[in-house]
């Protein structure tokens, strides 16, 4: 392989790793701040990515829990999502790339995709949901805006880790064949 590939691919895993520890960060803050607003309601607008909630609090503390369940939810399957890359991309030897370990683990992320896009899509509907029921939802957004770009991103990874598979059969062929 060359030095510039080598070069590349070490850029790759380290920006992985920042990735995965700034939605650690983020994910724990968003739980922190649950729990704290828990504690002290009277300070849920204080929280967090200005992540005003409280006259959703005052008004109906069901939808509270449940829009930032849903937040939280996304926010850790976005963190793990980002550990199983980074394992990914630790134990991946670009020698011999047609594994079962990178298969499994490329069929693992478009599985964790597809659950983010679909729980984010799920949010975003239920937030509309209480929206026209007069709860003010706009500040919510940035965190499902993009459920349909993680479900089209999960049909594409599941393609490659089908490939992927079906490299790894072809090279265990290949190997029994020698």
């Amino acid at each position: 392989m060359s030095e510039t590939k080598t070069y590349l691919f070490t850029g790759l895993q380290i920006v992985a790793w920042i990735i995965f520890v700034g939605l650690c960060i983020e994910a724990g803050a968003l739980l922190v701040n649950f729990v704290f607003s828990l504690i002290k309601p009277e300070f849920v607008q204080n929280l967090y990515q200005k992540l005003d909630l409280s006259l959703v609090y005052t008004r109906s503390k069901w939808a509270y829990f449940s829009m930032y369940s849903f937040i939280l939810v996304i926010a850790f399957l976005k963190a793990y999502l980002f550990y199983v890359v980074v394992m990914l991309v630790t134990k991946l030897d670009l020698a011999k790339p047609f594994n079962g370990l990178v298969a499994g683990q490329i069929n693992q992320i478009s599985y964790y995709t597809f659950s983010i896009g679909l729980v984010s899509y799920i949010a975003r509907e239920s937030a509309q949901n209480l929206a026209n029921r007069g709860y003010v939802m706009d500040n919510l957004n940035s965190f499902w805006a993009d459920s349909q770009a993680f479900i089209l991103m999960a049909a594409v990874l599941y393609i490659i880790a089908s490939i992927f598979q079906k490299g790894v059969d072809l090279q265990h062929e290949n190997d029994l064949t020698v």
